[in-house]
């Protein structure tokens, strides 16, 4: 597997939502969905409707059974996947036990090679140059909670690490680096 990076730029990340959502509202929300979640690509592609969606509202929280532990871990939906879930589920027609990410073709979900046809082809159109593929959302997300804030420790049991170290190098991230945290408590 080749080694890809976080995207560490927000604009970077808003630029690729454009293209996304002129594109495709599945694919929009599959890349909003990895960013936000940090789910391994095996698991965004076999989620179902019904993981996300109660019949009536978005659920708060998504449950994935861990496939190294097989302890239940649960990942939150924030407003920017619950936004980008209702523009999605308003426009498809779809049973509970659809596919989240159904391939236009069949009833299956699309391939990971597809997955990482959207994610790199939407990096590259909004111009940029580094290694990107479907893992970079996953980093992604990792990198920018660590920036925000989130005790590494948590990232790391989030991303299924063994330690701290692991999660910094994985996110891109120099442990004897200086940077400033914004913790926000805003109350």
């Amino acid at each position: 597997m080749e080694f890809v990076e976080p995207i560490r730029n927000v604009e970077d990340i808003k630029k690729i939502k454009r293209i996304l959502k002129l594109h495709s509202q599945r694919d929009l929300l599959f890349f909003v969905l990895g960013i936000n979640t940090g789910l391994r690509i095996s698991d965004l592609l076999s989620l179902k409707v019904n993981d996300v969606w109660n019949g009536t509202a978005i659920r708060d929280f998504l449950h994935i059974a861990d496939p190294c532990t097989h302890e239940g871990k649960a990942f939150y939906l924030n407003r920017s996947v619950e936004r980008e879930l209702k523009t999605y589920l308003a426009k498809i027609d779809f049973d509970q036990m659809d596919y989240l990410f159904k391939s236009k073709k069949d009833n299956h979900p699309i391939t990971r090679q597809q997955a990482y046809r959207i994610v790199n082809k939407a990096a590259k159109d909004a111009g940029m140059t580094g290694k990107i593929g479907t893992h970079t959302l996953r980093k992604t997300f990792g990198y920018h909670a660590y920036r925000k804030g989130i005790a590494v420790s948590f990232i790391a049991k989030i991303l299924n690490h063994h330690s701290p170290s692991e999660t910094l190098h994985y996110i891109g991230i120099d442990k004897n680096e200086n940077h400033l945290v914004k913790v926000d408590v805003n109350l």
